[in-house]
């Protein structure tokens, strides 16, 4: 993998890890359209390091956050940043379960699996238009409601569904208040993306000598870079209710990707 297309990809994971439109779809599609020549390992270590840059940037936007939760919890006694680190992991369960169980499986299916990836953005595409038509109510994430939004992050494990697409569009269905619904989408992945790259340390994965530094280098900065900015965009479009665009999108690409695999 070249400076450019670490560089291209690296923003594409920072912009569409908080942009509803499937980080994993279009780091898929830009390999496949760049001509991405990588082995498997040296492709999935450079997904996971693009991963850790945006976590990293949803550390440094919700830091204040982040820090209460903490401070919270060291106070050992029951108050709203314990119930919501409760939530928060109850909501990792599903997906956990599934990355354990069926790992090899998911990892089959980022290689460039273009038609899988087109259908799955035209059902987020699906999602984010009914979730933008849904009618504002102010409802709190309930420990009912964190577990039904951890299934959603389950499904979008699947390349081209977006996991920040169907955690707020499954949220905003529900009837939670939007801004809470994007601050707890974007602080539920953390966790899961941090177990995801230990794993992959202690189960041999991730290896110094298996690629060049460089690209992981360029790819990690640009992916935290841009990251911040799609973070704190995110942010306020969901509140204004402009989902409805990213649905459009999505179905552009989507049925794009499909037509491109199946007739061209």
């Amino acid at each position: 993998m070249g400076f450019w297309e670490a560089l291209i990809l690296g923003i594409i994971q920072g912009l569409t890890e908080f942009l509803p439109v499937s980080s994993s779809g279009h780091l898929e599609l830009g390999k496949a359209f760049l001509g991405d020549n990588s082995l498997p390992e040296e492709s999935l270590l450079f997904t996971v390091v693009v991963h850790a840059a945006t976590a990293l940037s949803t550390l440094v936007v919700f830091r204040k956050d982040i820090l209460e939760i903490i401070k919270g919890l060291f106070q050992f006694k029951w108050n709203e940043q314990a119930e919501f680190s409760v939530k928060v992991i109850l909501s990792m369960i599903p997906a956990a379960i599934i990355g354990v169980l069926f790992n090899d499986q998911i990892e089959a299916l980022f290689n460039k699996q273009i038609l899988l990836v087109g259908a799955m953005l035209v059902i987020t595409g699906l999602l984010l238009f009914l979730a933008d038509r849904a009618k504002r109510t102010e409802k709190q994430v309930s420990y009912g409601y964190a577990l039904i939004i951890g299934i959603s992050q389950a499904i979008a494990i699947l390349p081209g569904i977006s996991r920040s697409g169907a955690t707020i569009s499954t949220s905003v269905l529900l009837g939670i208040d939007r801004e809470k619904a994007a601050r707890f989408s974007f602080l539920m992945v953390v966790p899961l993306i941090l177990g995801k790259m230990a794993k992959d340390v202690l189960d041999g994965n991730i290896s110094s000598e298996m690629t060049n530094a460089m690209p992981l280098i360029v790819g990690f900065v640009a992916a935290f870079v841009s990251g911040l900015v799609a973070c704190t965009w995110m942010i306020a479009l969901v509140k204004k209710s402009q989902l409805r665009y990213f649905s459009f999108y999505c179905f552009i690409v989507g049925f794009g990707a499909i037509i491109t695999t199946l007739f061209i």
